[in-house]
């Protein structure tokens, strides 16, 4: 089992090292280009659409909850153990580029978000569902393209995810209670109980019911972490200036974390871009399934709301990280290696806050790992609602989605660590493809929102499909003919 995953990892590195690090930057700068910087020019907007898109809904799934369901899935384990990784291996420098990443993710982000909104169909219950395989079918006419993407898709997080994600809050609690090899398996059946105990009644409710909680769940722990690091921050206010310049030094120059094995640029540079890439997801395909699932006035009004989610991720909560990382005394930082990354945040906290934090970190990390569990399985299920609609796919993606949380508390799980990466990476190619072929539909719904702004900036923007002169052409759906549907209060915009 160690040599398969090993040999699965090779071929996943290879596959981001070679070809997808430098299709996700390449693409997302020609999407930054064909949008003129969206995610620089409506970076303020894109606040005031956020606090405003709580209302609107008309009893289906708000737009601040898709964002958040889809938030709850970026803010993760990785941006703890992935940001922690890349400085070990990559050294200060990775951070940089995670940042770049970020910066240009934005726009990918807004684009795939804004085309879910467009090819989105409606369900018999008034709610939508959308996403990739939608578009690929309903924009590039290739059904048969959409439903590989979904199958992927409903493997990778019906199964794979919700098992990684299970797998490092069982690990996470076991380290702090310093569990022995003899107490393992009876603590990690226990946890296991515990987890299908919270997962079930969530995931087994349904979309609305994972929308409810993760409305509040994944903004409040995202939020206390940010507080946690600005605590930190503030104890070393004096340091900060020096951190910032030894991040942006590093991209370009090399240098170690402590006594670490980070270093080289070439080492910044992939670790920063491909753990920035896993962290926010943009391009990935998962987050779009989010965001078609709200009822909005504008397909833009999703996409400024999923490229902010981007920013959140990795601006925000990646460097809060870092800063915590950085800050810590020598002591902890020498003599670092890969295997110290899943507890080299929490004991770096623990330093400068003392003991107790230990705890308070193990909660943060423990319902940022379920925030993404339970937005695995609404990914999942909207993808099985591509392949079939019986009622009974919807219900078996819900049981494997529990089951797979209750296994990944138990076994270990090297070698589906190391396949995620491989199928996330087939997902991101494949979703980019159908991006760059649709993204006039994208860039022509930006051009009618901008237009309707300066119109008159006060009012929402209100989508009308029908005989849109700034579309490449008509949308082969009637969700967006009908105005009556769309319209919202005209909240500030």
């Amino acid at each position: 089992m160690d040599q398969a995953a090993a040999i699965v990892k090779e071929i996943a590195d290879a596959i981001a090292l070679y070809a997808e690090i430098w299709i996700l930057i390449g693409l997302g700068i020609f999407y930054t280009v064909v949008t003129r910087g969206v995610q620089f020019r409506f970076f303020r907007h894109m606040w005031k659409v956020v606090f405003a898109s709580r209302q609107g809904s008309q009893g289906g799934i708000s737009s601040f909850q898709a964002f958040t369901i889809s938030l709850a899935a970026r803010v993760g384990v990785g941006n703890v153990f992935g940001v922690a990784a890349a400085l070990i291996i990559g050294g200060p420098g990775a951070i940089f580029w995670m940042w770049i990443v970020a910066l240009v993710g934005m726009a990918t982000s807004f684009m795939e978000s804004t085309l879910a909104q467009l090819f989105k169909v409606r369900n018999e219950d008034g709610t939508f569902r959308g996403g990739p395989a939608y578009y690929m079918w309903l924009g590039l006419r290739k059904r048969w393209f959409g439903s590989i993407f979904a199958i992927i898709a409903i493997v990778t997080c019906g199964f794979v995810i919700t098992s990684v994600q299970s797998n490092a809050i069982a690990g996470s609690i076991m380290a702090t209670m310093g569990t022995t090899e003899a107490q393992q398996g009876a603590h990690s059946a226990i946890i296991a109980v515990i987890l299908f105990v919270f997962a079930a009644p969530i995931i087994l409710g349904g979309i609305r019911s994972v929308a409810r909680v993760t409305e509040w769940m994944a903004p409040i722990m995202a939020m206390v972490y940010v507080i946690i690091a600005f605590i930190i921050l503030v104890m070393n206010i004096g340091q900060i200036p020096a951190i910032l310049a030894l991040i942006v030094k590093s991209a370009f120059t090399g240098g170690a974390l402590g006594g670490g094995v980070g270093g080289g640029i070439f080492a910044a540079l992939i670790n920063g871009v491909q753990r920035g890439l896993f962290s926010n997801e943009a391009g990935q395909g998962t987050a779009p399934n989010a965001a078609a699932t709200a009822t909005v006035s504008h397909p833009v009004r999703q996409g400024l709301i999923q490229s902010l989610g981007v920013f959140v991720d990795t601006i925000i909560v990646c460097s809060a990280t870092a800063i915590i990382i950085l800050s810590a005394p020598k002591s902890v930082l020498s003599g670092t290696d890969p295997s110290q990354a899943a507890s080299l945040t929490t004991v770096a906290v623990a330093s400068q806050l003392g003991g107790w934090s230990t705890y308070l970190m193990l909660l943060i990390i423990s319902v940022l790992a379920f925030s993404s569990i339970i937005a695995a399985y609404v990914y999942s299920d909207v993808n099985m609602s591509f392949v079939t609609t019986k009622p009974w796919a919807s219900w078996l993606v819900r049981i494997v989605s529990v089951a797979s949380v209750v296994l990944g508390a138990v076994v270990s799980l090297p070698l589906v660590w190391n396949a995620v990466d491989i199928a996330m990476a087939v997902m991101t190619i494949t979703n980019l493809i159908a991006i760059t072929l649709l993204w006039k539909w994208a860039a022509g719904a930006l051009k009618d929102y901008s237009v309707s702004r300066r119109h008159d900036p006060r009012v929402v923007p209100v989508f009308m499909a029908k005989d849109n002169p700034y579309l490449p052409g008509e949308l082969p759906t009637d969700v967006w003919d009908n105005i009556a549907d769309q319209t919202i209060s005209n909240a500030d915009a």
